[in-house]
């Protein structure tokens, strides 16, 4: 099942019969639990700011002689810390036909020739498919939150682009990964690498993946076909070689030891070090699925898969959904935008969605387009970026086994 360009009519988008099922994941955890759509606070200009300023450290040397004159002068110095918003932009075109068949059903194209009974739960076609097209924005919006690499553009040649977490946290970075390559050139399913040390079998993940459109930054992908100076990779274990086309990528090959309790609390520690987690309750993990599953066997394996408390003959599994450590308890945010080899510590009170207002419109709003020809155009459209503090406040842990 695709998606198509251009104008929907009757003949790219058939009508069925029966419940509507959704095939694909519709939340976004991220971008929700820091404020959402209707959160956040507004920017004012297509680039914000915020501030920063720390104290010095605490030293034995700083008493004074009774009777002394007064010291020299000392200020703390504020820093800034600048994002830009970017524009999530979307068209829907429905043509007047299309909008007006919703009890045309398709048909088989070939035998058994049968038509069921039922009837077609999409009324309004373009209205379905705006709310679509907002939830796909949505979607994105949450995925730059967390990968977005920044860009300030001085042109109107290139977009705007927020800078997401993981590129903001500086400070507090541990990378698990044991080998890798930057600046690599790929030319339709090929990468190139002077004498590679890959093997066929190996797992990577690509930290960066230029212009290809074949190939996603933070997933996993099997190696193959490896010659002394180049190879390919597929999305599954056997699988055919994805087409890359021409781009530059870089990539890492992730840790092969499984994750463990002094890892992760090492990192709570960084982030705490840092500044990060004064106010508990807004503490969290965030992580993709095979990250929360690892954390999960982490501290059953520490704590002997058991509940000395209350052990139960009916109930198997473990599934930790919070996580008390020694600077403070820590909630699990699941999400699948964060990247496969990644595990952040985030601390949310710190983070929030900054918005363009549209005068007379609003942040994110439909505007109908003229008419070209017999159909219906709306336009979705809304500028954002992230806010997120103090980036000292959170850490992340790159290259973890995926």
């Amino acid at each position: 099942m695709a998606g198509i360009t251009g104008q929907g009519t009757t003949f790219n988008l058939p009508n069925y019969v029966g419940e509507l099922f959704a095939l694909s994941r519709e939340t976004t955890p991220f971008l929700s639990a820091i404020g959402g759509l209707s959160g956040g606070r507004e920017a004012g200009a297509t680039e914000f700011e915020w501030q920063t300023y720390d104290l010095r450290d605490a030293s034995h040397q700083r008493q004074r002689l009774e009777g002394a004159n007064a010291p020299t002068a000392e200020s703390r110095v504020r820093a800034n810390v600048r994002n830009v918003v970017e524009i999530h932009q979307e068209t829907v075109e429905t043509s007047w036909t299309k909008q007006a068949t919703s009890r045309q059903i398709a048909t088989p194209s070939s035998a058994p020739y049968r038509g069921l009974p039922g009837s077609n739960p999409v009324d309004d076609e373009h209205s379905w498919q705006v709310v679509q097209a907002l939830k796909q924005m949505a979607l994105d919006i949450n995925f730059s939150f967390i990968n977005g690499t920044y860009s300030n553009p001085t042109t109107n040649a290139t977009p705007r682009k927020t800078r997401g977490l993981l590129a903001a946290i500086t400070s507090n970075v541990v990378n698990k990964a044991t080998d890798g390559a930057t600046g690599l050139s790929a030319a339709t399913d090929t990468i190139t690498e002077t004498t590679t040390d890959r093997v066929n079998g190996d797992k990577i993940v690509f930290t960066d993946v230029g212009a290809s459109t074949g190939i996603f930054p933070g997933r996993v992908y099997y190696v193959r076909d490896v010659a002394t100076n180049t190879f390919k990779v597929a999305a599954t274990v056997g699988g055919p070689a994805v087409t890359i086309g021409t781009a530059t990528v870089s990539y890492t090959v992730p840790w092969t030891t499984d994750l463990n309790t002094t890892v992760v609390e090492d990192l709570i520690q960084m982030a705490w070090d840092g500044g990060g987690m004064r106010e508990e309750s807004t503490a969290v993990f965030l992580c993709n699925s095979t990250q929360r599953r690892a954390l999960s066997v982490a501290y059953a394996n520490a704590y002997a898969k058991t509940d000395p408390i209350g052990p139960s003959r009916t109930v198997g599994g473990v599934s930790v959904d919070t996580i008390k450590t020694d600077f403070g308890t820590f909630g699990i945010l699941l999400d699948q935008a964060v990247p496969r080899d990644a595990l952040a510590v985030v601390t949310l009170d710190q983070l929030a969605p900054r918005f363009l207002n549209i005068p007379g419109r609003g942040f994110l709003f439909e505007k109908e387009l003229p008419e070209e020809g017999s159909a219906d155009r709306s336009m979705l459209y809304g500028e954002i970026g992230l806010e997120y503090g103090n980036q000292a406040a959170h850490a992340v842990i790159r290259g973890l086994k995926a």
